[in-house]
C-alpha cells in the first residue's frame, strides 16, 4: 500500500517558499527587462502576439514538472494522474450545487470547457493590459504598480473570503496605495538611463499615463484573481474540504458521507497520490491555462490585422526572437511560481511568502 504523503514540514516549507520566492522575482525582473527592450530597443511593438506566444508557453509547465516529479520521485504515470483527476473531481463538486452523487471516475471534458475558458480569460486580461502597458510607461512606473497586486488581493480577500483585518496589513496596504498614487500622478522615471533608444522612446511617448493606468487596472484584476484563484480553483488539503473556514464552498448536505467514505477510499488505494506532490497541481492549471491560450486567443490576430489595429508580422531577425523566447521563458517561470505561491499563502501569492523570512 503506498503511503499518503503527509503536509509539507514547517522547513522544508520555508525554504521552498524562499526558492519560489527568489525565482518569480528574477523571472519578473527578466520578462519586464526584455519586453520593454523588444518593443522599444527593437521595435517589435506587438503586444497581442507577444502576450499570445508567451501564455502559449505556459503549456510546458506541467509536462516539465511532470517528468522531473516521475524522475526524482517513487510515483508512477498513473498514480499521479489519477490523484488530479480526483482533485478536478472534487473541485467540481464544490463548485456544483445541484448535483446528486460524487465519483472518483472524474467529470466530463465538456463540463470542464467553459470553467477553463472563462478562467483562463480572466487570467490573461491582465497581462494583456501589461503587455501594451510595457512600452509606454517606465520600468520603474510599471513594476511599482503591478506589485501593487498583492495588496489588492489582500483587500479583496477581506470581502470574498472573510479575512480579518490586521493592523499591520492595514497599514500596509495604505502605505502601497499611497506609493502607487505617488508613482502614478508623480511622473515616470527611465530606470536604464544607459539605453538612449529606451529613453528616447519613453520621453518622446504621449502616453506614459495611460501606461500606469493600463498598469493599475491590469494590477486589480489580477489582484482580484489571486483570490478568485484561492476560493474556487487551489486545491484544498482533505480537512479544508470539510472546513467550515469560508475560503471553500461549503458542501451540500447530501454530499457530507458521500465525500468523506470516497475520500477515504481513494486516500488508501494504491493506484491514487492525492495530494498531489508539490505544485504539480498548479502547474497543471497553468498548463491548462497555456493550452487554452494557443487553441482560442489566436483568434483576435487575424482580426486586429485586418482592422489595423496590430499589424501582424513576424520577427524580423535573430535578436527579436530570442527575445521573444527569453519572455516566454520567464513568463512561464514567473506565473507557474506564482500560481504555486497561491497554494502556499493567502491571497497575495508570494508577497505573503517574503514576510516569512523578515
Amino acid at each position: 500500500m503506498e503511503p499518503v504523503h503527509e503536509s509539507t514540514s514547517s522547513h522544508t516549507s520555508k525554504t521552498a517558499a524562499f526558492v519560489l520566492f527568489v525565482a518569480v522575482l528574477l523571472a519578473f525582473v527578466v520578462e519586464t527587462q526584455v519586453t520593454q527592450y523588444l518593443q522599444t530597443t527593437l521595435g517589435y511593438k506587438q503586444p497581442y502576439f507577444i502576450f499570445y506566444i508567451v501564455h502559449s508557453c505556459f503549456l510546458l509547465s506541467f509536462p516539465i514538472h511532470l517528468v522531473y516529479v516521475l524522475l526524482k520521485t517513487k510515483y508512477a504515470l498513473r498514480p499521479l494522474l489519477t490523484g488530479l483527476k480526483f482533485a478536478l473531481t472534487a473541485q467540481m463538486t464544490l463548485w456544483s450545487s445541484g448535483r446528486s452523487s460524487f465519483s472518483i471516475r472524474g467529470v466530463s471534458t465538456a463540463k470542464l470547457v467553459v470553467p477553463i475558458i472563462c478562467g483562463t480569460a480572466f487570467y490573461n486580461l491582465p497581462a494583456l493590459l501589461w503587455f501594451i502597458a510595457v512600452p509606454l510607461a517606465s520600468i520603474t512606473d510599471v513594476t511599482a504598480i503591478w506589485n501593487a497586486n498583492a495588496f489588492f488581493a489582500y483587500i479583496f480577500s477581506v470581502k470574498l473570503l472573510g479575512v480579518q483585518w490586521g493592523t499591520l496589513r492595514l497599514f500596509a496596504v495604505s502605505i502601497a496605495i499611497l506609493g502607487v498614487l505617488t508613482v502614478v500622478y508623480g511622473g515616470t522615471t527611465v530606470l536604464s538611463p544607459h539605453s538612449k533608444l529606451v529613453e528616447a522612446d519613453l520621453a518622446n511617448s504621449p502616453a506614459p499615463f495611460v501606461g500606469d493606468m493600463l498598469t493599475l487596472v491590469a494590477s486589480l484584476l489580477y489582484g482580484l484573481y489571486q483570490v478568485l484563484y484561492k476560493r474556487y480553483i487551489a486545491l484544498p488539503s482533505v480537512a479544508e474540504l470539510t472546513d467550515d473556514s469560508g475560503r471553500y464552498r461549503q458542501l451540500p448536505d447530501w454530499a457530507d458521507n458521500i465525500i468523506d467514505d470516497e475520500i477515504a477510499a481513494a486516500l488508501h488505494s494504491e493506484d491514487i497520490v492525492y495530494p498531489p506532490p508539490f505544485g504539480l497541481h498548479a502547474n497543471l492549471i497553468t498548463a491548462t491555462i497555456g493550452l487554452c491560450t494557443l487553441v482560442v486567443f489566436w483568434i483576435p490576430i487575424p482580426l486586429l490585422h485586418y482592422y489595423q489595429i496590430e499589424s501582424f508580422r513576424l520577427p524580423p531577425n535573430a535578436s527579436t526572437v530570442m527575445a521573444i523566447a527569453g519572455i516566454a521563458m520567464s513568463g512561464v517561470v514567473f506565473n507557474a511560481g506564482f500560481m504555486v505561491g497561491y497554494n502556499l499563502s493567502e491571497p497575495g501569492g508570494l508577497s505573503d511568502l517574503r514576510d516569512e523570512f523578515i
